[in-house]
């Protein structure tokens, strides 16, 4: 089975819409706590990655965030977004069960 790759992208400082949101490092807390508990045969991989200060070969995702407005934390799994602001489970569930 490969590796189901989950990145929380964000900032230090929270986006102007979100400031009543959990920060995107503790979303991937989050996420990484309850994907692990309900599908622990499943091979996660998760990475909180910096948009101010991003690493190599993810330039282009973080400029796309801040230059075009988008909510964070944003979560991709597999390299498609799935979630921006508020995650829902619900939707993050249905994607991990479709691959």
């Amino acid at each position: 089975m490969n590796e189901i790759m989950i990145k929380v992208y964000g900032a230090k400082t929270k986006c102007p819409s979100c400031v009543s949101m959990p920060s995107a490092k503790e979303t991937l807390e989050w996420l990484e706590a309850a994907l692990v508990r309900k599908y622990n045969d499943k091979p996660f991989v998760f990475h909180y990655i910096d948009i101010e200060e991003p690493p190599q070969g993810e330039e282009e995702m973080a400029a796309d965030i801040l230059e075009n407005d988008r909510l964070y934390p944003l979560v991709t799994i597999q390299d498609e977004v799935i979630a921006e602001g508020n995650p829902r489970m619900k939707v993050i569930k249905e994607k991990i069960e479709a691959l």
